[in-house]
């Protein structure tokens, strides 16, 4: 198994790798830190598995997702992460994530989450499992107002969240400055914000940073 691992954090790269190295029957084809560069490496190694963090610079993994897939849609991928919010692991999973383990769980179920996901089958651990069922039980009541809005939406609002300008957020999505700018209209009106503090503070009450 050829496995491509993405993420910002050398140290996490460098346990996945020992992690996967233990394996007699896996290999870690690429790593990259950023969205940009596991793009490139995905597109010139064709991996079998790809093990994504949401977190990452350039392109977040949720988008990442979506572009590895409108090039291999078949190619399984396991999201990683230190996020353990239900709204997290939603997102990953409505854009094709076929596996979903936090980062402090990785040391157990990364192995296992690999080989699950190259059979075809999906791999949620019983806790992601049980938020993922309350999410979706509570999506779109006014107590999940995260859950209102679209997937670029909360990509928007993350990556204003954290200091963006409407032009780095349009270059890093491959979209027009108005477009972020009407998204950014979008989120102010359906979470009754105001301005990019209230988004801000939206974000960080409700860990989507």
């Amino acid at each position: 198994m050829k496995v491509l691992l993405a993420d910002d954090h050398s140290i996490v790269l460098d346990g996945l790798r020992r992690i996967i190295e233990d394996c007699e029957d896996m290999e870690v084809l690429a790593e990259a830190s950023d969205g940009i560069r596991a793009l490139e490496a995905a597109l010139k190694t064709r991996p079998d598995v790809a093990v994504i963090d949401i977190s990452m610079p350039d392109i977040d993994g949720l988008e990442l997702i979506n572009r590895l897939l409108s090039h291999y849609p078949d190619l399984p991928i396991v999201v990683l992460t230190v996020h353990e919010d239900r709204q997290y692991m939603y997102r990953a999973v409505q854009a094709g994530a076929m596996g979903y383990i936090t980062k402090r769980s990785a040391s157990e179920q990364l192995v296992q989450a690999l080989r699950k996901v190259q059979s075809g089958k999906r791999f949620f651990p019983e806790e992601v499992a049980e938020a993922l069922a309350l999410h979706l039980s509570r999506k779109g009541s006014e107590k999940d107002l995260p859950g209102s809005l679209s997937m670029r939406e909360l990509q928007v609002l993350k990556r204003l969240a954290m200091g963006s300008t409407n032009q780095e957020i349009a270059e890093s999505y491959n979209i027009s400055v108005k477009t972020v700018d009407t998204h950014r209209q979008r989120i102010l009106k359906k979470l009754g914000l105001r301005n990019n503090a209230d988004i801000s503070r939206f974000a960080h009450e409700h860990n989507i940073i």
